[in-house]
C-alpha cells in the first residue's frame, strides 16, 4: 500500500529467499522506475514488490501469481490488479490476504466489481521467518528504520482506506501486525497514544545502540548525537 512497505519488504525478501531475483519498484523512485521496470520484464523469472504503480497500463508477460498484500484503496484498483496476470489467453492466479474482520469486502467486490472469488485454505507448515527478520533490524539499523517507517505508514494507508466501514482502524490488532512487521519496540505515532499492547513483547536491547552496517551512514548519525549531547 505504501512505498515505505516496498522498501521494507523488498529488502527483507532479498535476504530471505535466495536464487531468486527480487526488484522493487514505487512512485518515489520517479528516474528509476523505467529501468527496473524494463530490467524485470527481461528476466526469466523472478518476483517484483511495488505499489498501485504497477497496478494498471503496464504489461509484463507470463507473471503466474499476483499477491495483493494490502487489499486497494479502491476497488477498481483491485481488479487492475489482478489484470497483471492471465493476459491475452494465458492462465495466471491472483490471491488478496484478508483478516476475518474484512471478508465482507468479499461481498463489496462480488457487488462493485462483479468480481467472484473463492477462499484459498491457509498453508500448513508455513516456515517462521520473523525471527531471522528481527535478527536483521538487530544488525543493521537501516532495517530497523525501514521497518519502523513501514509499520508507521501502512497504519496511515489503512486509515484512509476508501471502505472504512470494513477497514476499521479502531479494530486493528496493533501488537498482531507489529509481530507481523517483526518490529522490535513499538513506534511513537498519534494513532497507538494511549494504548497499550500487553500482546507485543519489545526486545531487551537499547535500540539506540542499533548501529548502520553503513559506515558513513553510522558516522553521520555519531555526529549527530554528539551535537545533541
Amino acid at each position: 500500500s505504501t512505498c515505505a512497505c516496498v522498501e521494507y519488504y523488498g529488502k527483507a525478501l532479498e535476504s530471505l529467499i535466495k536464487q531468486v531475483k527480487i526488484m522493487s519498484i514505487h512512485g518515489k523512485m520517479k528516474h528509476k522506475r523505467n529501468k527496473i521496470f524494463t530490467a524485470f520484464r527481461k528476466l526469466p523469472g523472478g518476483i517484483l514488490v511495488c505499489t498501485d504503480v504497477m497496478a494498471r497500463g503496464i504489461d509484463i508477460p507470463e507473471v503466474h501469481w499476483v499477491l495483493q498484500y494490502d487489499p486497494p484503496s479502491s476497488a477498481s484498483a483491485f481488479v487492475h490488479r489482478c489484470g497483471r496476470t492471465a493476459r491475452i489467453g494465458n492462465v495466471g492466479s491472483a490471491l488478496v490476504f484478508l483478516l476475518p474482520m474484512e471478508e465482507s469486502y468479499i461481498n463489496f467486490l462480488s457487488i462493485n466489481q462483479k468480481c467472484p472469488m473463492e477462499e484459498m485454505k491457509p498453508q500448513t507448515n508455513v516456515l517462521d521467518l520473523l525471527p531471522k527478520l528481527k535478527a536483521m533490524a538487530l544488525a543493521d539499523r537501516a532495517v530497523f528504520e525501514k521497518g519502523m517507517k513501514a509499520f508507521v505508514s501502512y497504519v496511515q494507508a489503512y486509515a484512509k482506506h476508501e471502505c472504512n466501514l470494513i477497514f476499521r482502524i479502531k479494530d486493528l490488532d496493533f501488537a498482531s501486525l507489529a509481530r507481523g512487521f517483526a518490529l522490535l519496540k513499538m513506534p511513537k505515532m498519534p494513532e497507538l497514544r494511549g494504548k497499550c499492547f500487553p500482546d507485543f513483547t519489545p526486545v531487551t536491547v537499547n535500540t539506540d545502540s542499533i548501529s548502520f552496517k553503513d559506515k558513513n551512514r553510522e558516522k553521520q548519525r555519531q555526529k549527530k548525537l554528539e551535537e545533541q549531547r
